[in-house]
């Protein structure tokens, strides 16, 4: 039996009992896709058995370096753009809370602030983050397969400096940890040049799957979570997610009736939760989700609320807006902590019928509440829960996530492992900046812009 549970029973308004079990031959075909390596993208599906399928040594590293770092540094700098960084920032915030980074270091259990660099073009970003590290010492974590990509590269240079004015070279040096290609790259190149400590992006693991590889672990392992656990996790999901039986495999069954829905028209998938902490879940997922789909004029488009927030923003759209949308809820069981709401003498704001009810319950009620709502107003409901905020709970929502997008893309027909699409603004931005080699496209844009 799975270890977290999947319900849809408020899809059955929209999706009819025989639909699901139709879709069985064609999760058979996927899964040879995906299991076989017959499907396109083979080359890219390392991180189906990443779980367990790891180099044990780097793993030590790993956690000797984030000792390393805990203890001469109070901020670690993480930098790296999409995939390079959203796994780790979704993890911390998921283990550690919502202001972890406003802790004490004892309050931390000698964690270190991790903060992120490298993932937008954004001069007043950086003037913050360097006002924000001041004169504290730091560490950075450089994340780059290819060590050329803009934004990573450029928050490199400034903080590389940063570490050599405060440093010296030959401290500042012992600082950086590198973690790229194994072989090959602008950033191994500097990495055999300058010693650095480094760490490798497996081959044929991308990077909106990379959370579970050094990329992810480094991060996670320097804030003093258990990365034992979040790969035990991963690996435990690794085993219950191989049954092709839609009755008995849950990320299949959510990957398939994804799919039905989609087909009807349901274009646009929300993935909710009601717990702050959960935000940066969401963008790591809708990542994995819309780069692994959107292609060939296809997929499903990935958009995400956090509520009961937004309840006060997008819930009317929700309740009434176009009927192209559904929701899959990540829902925690137990949270990690809990308030009871008090009494109060004057109720003026008519609150104590709830007086000696906890506010997660309140917050369950809110979740039930909003399900039967949305479902009554036309939205297919699906909810993804685990037991808990814990690193095993992670690392088995992480790889549910990954292998029912593996299966729907090839449900879908398309390749899920590459992403050709991101490649276009660059180029444009590569002319207009004047990159050399990029002449003749410079000259067309500037022609375009001028019209």
């Amino acid at each position: 039996m799975a270890y977290i549970k999947f319900d849809d029973s408020k899809v059955s308004k929209f999706v009819h009992e025989n639909e699901v079990p139709e879709m069985q031959a064609m999760v058979n075909a996927a899964n040879t896709e995906l299991r076989e390596g017959t499907g396109a993208g083979a080359d890219f599906r390392d991180w189906l058995h990443l779980p367990s399928d790891y180099n044990k040594e780097e793993f030590a590293r790993i956690k000797a370096a984030a000792k390393k770092i805990q203890n001469d540094s109070e901020v670690l700098v993480v930098i790296g753009i999409g995939g390079s960084y959203l796994g780790a920032k979704s993890a911390i915030d998921f283990l550690q809370g919502d202001f972890y980074n406003a802790k004490s270091k004892a309050e931390r259990k000698g964690g270190v602030q991790v903060v992120f660099a490298g993932n937008s073009l954004s001069a007043s970003y950086l003037h913050e983050l360097e006002g924000f590290i001041g004169d504290k010492d730091f560490s950075v974590n450089i994340i780059s397969k290819s060590g050329t990509t803009t934004e990573p590269s450029i928050a490199f240079r400034i903080f590389k400096e940063k570490l050599i004015s405060k440093y010296g070279k030959e401290e500042a040096d012992k600082r950086i940890y590198a973690t790229t290609d194994a072989k090959c790259g602008a950033l191994r190149t500097e990495v055999e040049a300058e010693g650095y400590e480094s760490f490798v992006i497996p081959d044929g693991v991308g990077g909106r799957f990379s959370v579970l590889t050094p990329v992810g672990l480094l991060p996670i392992a320097a804030t003093g979570a258990d990365i034992d656990q979040l790969m035990k996790g991963a690996d435990d999901a690794s085993k219950d997610y191989v049954d092709t039986d839609l009755t008995k495999n849950d990320a299949y069954r959510y990957a398939a009736i994804r799919n039905i829905l989609y087909r009807k028209g349901y274009v646009t998938e929300l993935c909710e939760n009601y717990e702050p902490n959960l935000r940066m879940f969401s963008e790591w997922w809708k990542q994995l989700m819309g780069e692994s789909e959107g292609k060939d004029q296809k997929g499903i488009y990935p958009s995400s609320a956090n509520f009961t927030t937004d309840l006060h923003s997008l819930g009317q759209y929700i309740q009434e807006g176009l009927r192209n949308l559904f929701e899959t809820v990540i829902k925690v069981k137990q949270p990690p902590y809990n308030v009871e709401i008090p009494m109060d003498k004057e109720n003026l704001d008519g609150l104590n019928y709830l007086k000696g009810q906890s506010m997660n319950e309140v917050n369950d009620k809110a979740y039930e509440g909003v399900v039967l709502a949305h479902n009554d107003g036309g939205v297919p409901v699906m909810t993804v829960e685990v037991p808990d905020e814990s690193e095993y709970s992670l690392g088995y929502l992480i790889y549910f996530f990954e292998v029912a997008v593996g299966i729907s893309g090839y449900l879908n027909g398309i390749n899920p492992f590459n992403q050709p699409g991101v490649e276009a603004y660059k180029k444009n931005m590569f002319a207009l900046l004047g990159k050399p080699g990029f002449e003749e496209l410079a000259e067309k844009l500037n022609k375009e812009l001028k019209k």
